[in-house]
């Protein structure tokens, strides 16, 4: 990690959820859902193994203080709102969301310093997107260059890192303004078989922003690793639909990653021949994905505990989990080397070395 280029630095990282916990009213949704009395005992345990508690959502409740699916909530019309009626809730809350997240930052945000804004949010769009909304209610310079990152799934906070790290490596005197926002609880599909049902099961909307450049403390960025699985296209999937985007997350994710993390040349590719550092930033997809990851690379249970705590704490954010997930190890002052790694669509893993 040492080079005559500047060593970017993750100087403050800040996280925002809404207020509304919507995981057990999703169950009580879910489960009728499942006609066969053998497939609701099946989700419900599963659902209690999911290692998850809360789940967040910028949909309000009702008027009787009920869900999203409850009557008089944002889902209570016929076959479900169509993506048009979710793109305009995302419009609306995605940019206040991710103005929370900057404000958590506190002193370590200062607009007149900022020269780059970058973004990732694959849970809707609007345009002028979400970069330039924010751009201009935090007060930047007209001039800040811009980068929207979208569409590329759970993967897409570490891309996000790697490109602030690249403009700082590129840029020694810019101040990157990394922010992600995912609202994925405006994307219920009317599922009705248990592999959908326990895929929704894992979502949830939360924000992270963060600020990156090649002075003061904080995490030293290092090296991004890409890794894409062969013959998994179809194991996970992000459509759009005329009901919201469509989630397919195949139960064979689990297996796949464990068979390929267990291989001594990925592991190299990912860690080099030192092995697996001290400190593992896991994308808290879900219990099972934690579990493979952790026993394919045989590393202590204690390993993943951020991630963990994360999972059950927040669910899956999409991108902005992996940054819950650094925001944790900051936080309780963890040191060492490490990685922070995460899976999407492709299947594939995106990754990127730190040092704490």
């Amino acid at each position: 990690m040492t080079d005559d280029a500047p060593s970017p630095r993750l100087n403050a990282l800040a996280t925002a959820v809404p207020g509304h916990d919507i995981h057990t009213a999703f169950i009580d949704w879910a489960t009728p859902r499942l006609a066969d009395e053998r497939l609701r005992a099946l989700f419900a345990r599963m659902a209690a193994r999911s290692g998850i508690a809360h789940r967040w959502s910028v949909l309000p409740p009702t008027a009787e203080g009920g869900s999203p699916v409850a009557p008089g909530g944002f889902y209570d019309v016929p076959g479900l709102p169509p993506t048009s009626t979710r793109m305009a809730a995302y419009a609306d809350h995605a940019p206040d969301l991710a103005m929370r997240a900057v404000a958590k930052l506190g002193e370590a945000f200062d607009a007149a310093r900022i020269t780059h804004i970058v973004v990732a949010s694959c849970t809707g769009f609007v345009a002028p997107g979400i970069d330039q909304i924010l751009a201009r209610r935090l007060g930047l310079s007209s001039t800040v260059e811009r980068v929207l990152i979208g569409f590329m799934g759970c993967y897409a906070g570490v891309t996000a890192l790697r490109t602030a790290r690249h403009i700082v490596r590129s840029e020694p005197g810019a101040v990157v303004l990394v922010v992600s926002v995912e609202l994925s609880t405006l994307h219920l599909s009317l599922a009705d078989e248990p592999e959908p049902l326990l895929a929704m099961l894992q979502f949830s909307d939360g924000a992270a922003a963060g600020i990156v450049s090649a002075h003061g403390r904080g995490l030293v960025l290092g090296e991004g690793r890409s890794l894409a699985l062969e013959d998994s296209a179809e194991l996970i999937r992000w459509d759009i639909g005329d009901r919201g985007f469509e989630m397919t997350l195949s139960g064979e994710v689990p297996g796949r990653l464990r068979e390929t993390l267990s291989d001594d040349g990925v592991q190299r590719t990912l860690f080099g021949n030192h092995g697996a550092p001290p400190l593992l930033a896991v994308h808290a997809g879900g219990r099972s994905v934690l579990d493979a990851v952790e026993h394919a690379l045989g590393v202590d249970p204690l390993a993943l505990a951020d991630s963990r705590s994360v999972l059950a704490r927040f669910g899956n954010m999409s991108s902005a989990t992996i940054l819950f997930v650094l925001a944790e190890m900051m936080a309780r002052g963890a040191r060492g080397e490490g990685l922070a790694i995460a899976f999407g669509p492709g299947l594939a893993a995106e990754a990127i070395r730190f040092r704490a």
